[in-house]
């Protein structure tokens, strides 16, 4: 009887470190499963360092392609003015003359120099570039050029606030 009460204490002792052991392995698999529902805050850091580099390297073309299309924009709008002069010319013989300017496009400064002035005109507005500022008409020769000042609105300047000519518009 001895052996069967020995035998039975060894099964239930086995029992018990089996269930022991069971629930132990429960526990740990449910810690690894709730550790895993946070990021760290060493993540957390790489994550926003990655996104700064990014920032970094994208925000100045971004910036550098707003100045290029009022570039594009300046020079799309020389356009139009010269085929407004261009169309003047074809009706008057020759280009307005500098101190005429742009003006010459929306009424006729003189009657007598130009009889066969347009009606209605050859310009609406006034031509302006992409900074509000007005652009400058110059007559040299038989040929004219279009100038803007650029971001600053005088004449001169470098890189964004560089003056912008039509005969170096593309």
């Amino acid at each position: 009887m001895n052996k069967e009460i020995e035998l039975k204490l060894q099964n239930n002792t086995s029992l018990s470190i089996d269930k022991t052991f069971d629930l132990t392995n429960e526990i740990k698999d449910t810690q690894q499963k709730t550790e895993k529902k946070a990021f760290t805050l060493l993540e957390l850091l790489v994550v926003i360092l990655i996104l700064g580099i990014l920032a970094a390297a994208v925000v100045p073309q971004v910036i550098g392609a707003s100045d290029k299309a009022k570039v594009d924009l300046v020079c799309v709008q020389m356009k139009g003015a010269s085929e407004a002069l261009k169309m003047f010319k074809m009706d008057n013989g020759i280009y307005p003359e500098t101190d005429e300017g742009f003006g010459a496009l929306q009424s006729n400064p003189d009657s007598d120099k130009y009889p066969n002035y347009s009606s209605k005109g050859y310009l609406e507005k006034f031509p302006k570039d992409s900074w509000g500022a007005k652009l400058v008409y110059v007559k040299v020769g038989n040929k004219f050029d279009i100038y803007s000042y650029g971001a600053d609105r005088r004449e001169g300047g470098t890189e964004e606030a560089a003056d912008l000519k039509f005969s170096e518009c593309k």
